[in-house]
């Protein structure tokens, strides 16, 4: 028996593990979504009516609502996407960050702790939870080394603080009552249904329709990127073979600045259509703008996943110039998705604060 509940299931990591794990690794998925303005039930309509899925609308914080699930749908695994994710956003409204992300996963911890007691011996022993977090936990790197399992955590911004104090909740659950917890920290992510606010679907938009494309300082912060589907493999590999209280980071091996990035969207956006202005035919790369930096902007994010691939043998499949051109693909065929997206009025402005002088 296979029985996941998946949090945040609506939203873009989420979304792309739920729709990968109905009917091919698991029997029954209960989906849990708040659906806040970065997840939409557009995300997830193609399994609405399959059989052995279910999409309940709640809050990470609705603890009884959690243990309702859990103990109707017998669940088996717990994945925890539920987030307050854009470090812009955090900037602005930090109360928001610290209530899903923190006291959120509390309570999905607790309601768990609980459904784990109530559980037969074996069933018990079976049970896992795994909470994906991120590695901005890490805070920045300087120009050599990379993020490991051990790395301290020295978070920047009231995003990061938020989901540390999460990934400390969830090892102290482990440590302190034995919940069978595990932690993942991913590198950015990059894929289909990514909210449009991210670096690369934005200035996918942006790029297509000719607007400017603003950068972030001198815009040479490094990440490494990380295809969406060889994060969900990586998770897939973790619910199959990683103890109780592991903890792995994963990463594509692909850094880049975030100036390579828009200009390699700009390059696949002019090889498929010219931007025409005036009778001229003008390069979208010159439509990069260099804007105030934000507060707190993290300089560079590398992974060392060897852990990973020497202990559960996962390393990323997809090339980032493969994977970033069917992600402009998606993009530039997902116009319904998009406009249900930013239903809620988010039309491609700035978001959070700019850094003081």
């Amino acid at each position: 028996m296979t029985h996941w509940l998946v949090t945040g299931g609506a939203g873009f990591i989420g979304s792309n593990f739920v729709r990968a794990s109905v009917g091919h690794r698991c029997q029954r998925l209960v989906n849990v979504d708040k659906l806040t303005y970065a997840a939409c039930t557009a995300t997830v309509d193609e399994l609405a009516g399959l059989p052995g899925y279910a999409l309940v609308q709640a809050d990470i914080q609705q603890r009884d609502v959690l243990l309702q699930s859990l103990r109707e749908h017998q669940i088996t695994t717990v994945v925890n996407f539920a987030a307050e994710s854009h470090v812009d956003r955090s900037i602005e409204e930090p109360d928001a960050f610290v209530r899903t992300n923190v006291l959120g996963t509390q309570a999905l911890l607790d309601a768990c702790l609980a459904y784990w007691r109530e559980l037969p011996e074996e069933q018990a022993k079976q049970f896992r939870v795994l909470h994906v977090s991120t590695d901005e936990v890490y805070g920045s790197l300087g120009a050599e080394g990379a993020f490991t399992e051990t790395s301290p955590f020295q978070p920047n911004s009231p995003y990061a603080a938020s989901k540390a104090a999460s990934d400390h909740m969830a090892r102290a659950y482990f440590h302190t009552y034995g919940l069978p917890v595990m932690v993942s920290h991913c590198s950015n992510n990059y894929g289909p249904y990514q909210f449009p606010e991210k670096l690369i679907p934005l200035m996918i938009l942006k790029a297509w329709r000719g607007d400017a494309l603003p950068i972030y300082g001198d815009g040479l912060q490094v990440r490494d990127w990380l295809h969406v589907d060889d994060h969900v493999e990586a998770l897939w590999r973790m619910l199959e073979a990683a103890q109780p209280g592991s903890e792995y980071v994963i990463g594509g091996n692909c850094e880049r600045t975030n100036r390579q990035v828009v200009e390699a969207i700009c390059s696949d956006l002019d090889q498929r259509s010219p931007l025409q202005r005036d009778g001229q035919t003008i390069a979208r790369a010159d439509l990069m703008q260099r804007v105030t930096d934000r507060p707190g902007h993290d300089r560079r994010y590398a992974i060392d996943a060897s852990r990973l691939r020497d202990e559960l043998g996962w390393q990323p499949q997809r090339q980032f110039e493969t994977g970033l051109a069917q992600t402009i693909d998606w993009y530039l065929s997902a116009q319904e998705w998009i406009a249900a997206a930013q239903g809620g009025g988010y039309a491609g402005q700035r978001l959070g604060v700019e850094r003081s002088a």
